[in-house]
């Protein structure tokens, strides 16, 4: 990359964090050969209906009433009728515009965007910082999302394809210093303290909403007035549930017997039940709280332990200033220091933050049921959660990364045994509490021959129960400090672990890995990390004058599951893809052969679609956006193993070398990954879901323009961006996060 590069407009990355200092290896060092046939779905045509899943057939493909094109039935021939090749797209190229590119023959429209209006009585949206009531309009920063489909008498169903429930995180809002400023009239108040109606309305942007989607006529829209339309909000009374319900962790002013909390914070990947609930990570939540100078001497316990490992030190500025709003518990909650005089903390929020970071499970369906926190799946930066393939008669495994430097991968497996009947359960929470509140906790320990071990997280394990680092008191306070206890059992550092989907057809596990700007051929610090086997890469990336070192691309690693499925606590692993840029050095940075049809940094969002099997990628990236703005790519991948043995050797200081061998999948063809869109400038690409037929495609376009300064909120002609105004949705020219839904111009399958 050379073109120059303003970095004095950067924002501050609030994912890029690292609490780890834990003596704990990353992810190991050497890789046998392990070559085996290419995946079904990397054959000469990889057509969907034939090379893709087999025996396990399609799901959902009957469509509707509404659908764009509705084919005449074929005459009857002896002629098999031509199959749907994968891929079959022209790819997109890498772009700087302020638009939306997709290949030709698709169209991609916006759907929902921040500020749209969830019920007939709130006012449009003037988007000029005016606007107020978002607890009754769409949230800014869409992330993960699924689609529910509604049926005609407005039940859950799994088929319908033109009409259905979109439920979706709202993240966090684009900000500098303190304020959310394109969300003020003025760009907001960036000094201490916040004016309560700034904070009031920042609160509210953050948290989930759901909204009824329709397609008529070949066009979707939202609407505005559906009974289905919800906000979740800081001020959503939230069930906390499983092992950590009613504990002394989670006790407070709010809640003495330490059984709920408001709100869901910094909601960041999502995943969908197999019995058709929503389900919501809580991310980078602890910078939202603040902690006195002299808190540590305050507390003198050992919670200074945990909220060191989860990145509150005293004296912590909080990323808003919430808490400077009044005096009303719904500020204070936001500063975590010691300030009662209980010694359970139930007249103060000094364990307010332990009720943030957990799996959140809602019923998009039915308002009426309460929302929970899953606390059995561990309290971590959850991005997305995903079930392996459910196996009546075997226990549920539920996959997780915790998203920051040097962070860990985790599974959940239910104590209860899968029944096909709770597929249509008629009350769906309770199904939720069957299978999400009693099970084990397992987190990933990588080993150097291409296996691993699923650990278990339990307070009877040895390593945990005689953990100097932490006394753990029962296997609640594991759940809570479920980062100390990966510490306690050796668990592998990994490089930010994000997203994570499982393959349709092969059951493999796949994980995005974003980025490692700690890692270096010598470590100096705690922080930094050492090439591996699968984190092999060290190298320096030039962005305008700017040096990047380090991974800075990142890269997506997959993971198969032993004989035992589900309950399996062996597996093996590989590397399915290395981002980098096409020119980069092939045998030491672009090792997946990627060219300018694929080229691509910093892998975020991952999601297998369920009718076509494309593995859809997208990126949050820094490292290339001055030569292209963030994408999405569709793949086409092959199976563990399918790769071969490289080895890196890097010169150290001393005059030795260090070599480390690490295996890499199949190169990239044109066949099997390609770029299917560009984003605007400043967004990040994140969020995919898809109606049951595989025509429509939901994507969130996050944060736009985020590069502007609040200075220039004045001047529409210094926001980097102005989309979607300039795409021609919605008033005002001030960039939102939205919703945009890709349709095929022919009526077909999104991909094909």
């Amino acid at each position: 990359m050379n073109k120059p590069t303003d970095l004095a407009r950067i924002p501050v990355d609030h994912d890029d964090i690292d609490t780890n200092v834990s003596s704990n290896e990353h992810f190991s060092t050497v890789l046998e050969a392990r070559l085996s046939r290419r995946s079904l779905l990397r054959g000469g045509a990889a057509t969907a209906a034939s090379a893709l899943l087999g025996a396990i057939g399609l799901s959902g493909c009957g469509g509707s009433d509404n659908d764009v094109v509705t084919a005449p039935t074929p005459p009857v021939t002896s002629n098999p009728p031509p199959t749907e090749k994968l891929l079959a797209f022209g790819a997109v190229s890498k772009s700087l515009a302020d638009t939306v590119v997709v290949p030709a023959g698709y169209t991609a429209s916006v759907l929902y965007a921040l500020g749209d209006p969830l019920t007939a009585n709130t006012a449009a949206y003037k988007n000029d910082g005016t606007d107020g009531d978002f607890e009754n309009r769409a949230g800014d920063h869409h992330d993960g999302m699924e689609f529910f489909p509604l049926s005609a008498t407005g039940g859950a169903s799994t088929s319908v394809s033109d009409r259905g429930l979109l439920a979706m995180n709202h993240e966090a809002t684009t900000d500098e210093k303190l304020s959310s400023f394109f969300v003020h009239a003025n760009g907001g108040t960036m000094t201490l303290p916040r004016p309560a109606l700034e904070v009031d309305k920042e609160m509210a942007l953050h948290g989930l909403s759901v909204v009824e989607v329709r397609q008529s006529g070949g066009k979707w829209a939202y609407q505005k007035d559906s009974s289905f339309n919800r906000r979740v909000h800081q001020q959503t009374e939230v069930e906390i549930s499983g092992p950590v319900r009613g504990n002394a962790l989670v006790v407070t002013k709010y809640s003495t017997n330490g059984t709920k909390i408001r709100g869901t914070l910094n909601n960041c990947g999502t995943g969908k039940t197999p019995w058709n609930t929503y389900l919501s990570g809580e991310e980078n939540w602890a910078g939202y709280f603040t902690r006195a100078a002299g808190d540590d001497a305050a507390r003198a316990d050992k919670s200074v332990v945990s909220l060191n490992r989860y990145g509150r030190s005293q004296g912590a500025s909080s990323r808003h200033g919430w808490e400077t709003g009044g005096l009303d518990d719904k500020y204070q909650r936001w500063n975590i220091s010691k300030s009662g005089a209980s010694s359970d903390g139930s007249d103060d929020y000094r364990n307010e933050m332990n009720g943030m970071g957990y799996i959140v499970e809602m019923d998009a369906y039915d308002k009426t049921k309460s929302i929970k926190k899953r606390t059995a799946l561990g309290r971590f930066a959850h991005e997305s959660a995903v079930f392996g393939k459910p196996v009546a008669g075997q226990p549920l495994a539920v996959y997780m990364g915790d998203d920051s430097r040097n962070e860990y991968i985790f599974k959940f497996v239910s104590n209860a045994v899968w029944s096909a009947s709770d597929a249509t359960a008629a009350d769906r929470i309770a199904t939720g509490d069957k299978y999400l509140d009693s099970g084990k906790l397992y987190v990933a320990k990588f080993a150097a021959d291409g296996s691993g071990q699923w650990i278990e997280l339990s307070i009877s394990n040895p390593a945990i129960a005689a953990y100097a680092g932490y006394k753990f008191a029962d296997q609640a306070d594991v759940l809570v400090n479920a980062r100390l206890a990966g510490d306690a059992v050796g668990a592998t550092k990994m490089d930010r672990p994000e997203w994570c989907s499982v393959h349709p057809g092969t059951g493999e596990i796949y994980f995005t890995l974003t980025n490692n700007s700690n890692r270096r051929v010598e470590p100096s610090s705690a922080s930094q990390a050492a090439p591996d086997a699968v984190n092999p890469r060290v190298y320096t990336d030039m962005k305008g004058t700017s040096a990047q070192v380090g991974n800075p691309n990142g890269h997506i690693i997959r993971v198969k599951e032993g004989s035992a499925g589900s309950t399996a606590t062996g597996f093996t692993w590989d590397v399915y893809l290395f981002g980098a840029e096409s020119g980069a050095p092939a045998g030491t940075v672009n090792l997946s052969g990627l060219t300018a049809d694929q080229d691509f940094s910093s892998p975020d969002g991952l999601a297998f679609s369920a009718s076509t099997g494309i593995c859809w990628i997208q990126t949050d990236d820094g490292a290339y956006t001055d030569v292209t703005n963030c994408m999405m790519l569709a793949g086409v991948p092959g199976r563990v193993g399918d790769g071969k043995k490289v080895t890196l050797n890097y010169p150290r200081a001393n005059g030795s070398t260090l070599s480390v061998d690490t295996y890499v999948g199949l190169a990239a063809t044109t066949d099997t990954l390609k770029r299917f869109l560009v984003g605007p400038v400043g967004s990040e690409i994140t969020g995919i879901a898809e109606t049951p037929d595989g025509k429509a495609l939901f994507v969130n376009i996050q944060h736009p323009g985020e590069t502007t300064a609040a200075s220039s909120i004045a001047d529409p002609s210094k926001y980097t961006s102005q989309w979607p105004a300039n795409a021609g949705y919605g008033a005002g020219k001030r960039p939102r996060s939205a919703t945009i839904v890709i349709t095929k111009n022919d009526g077909g399958r999104i991909g094909t």
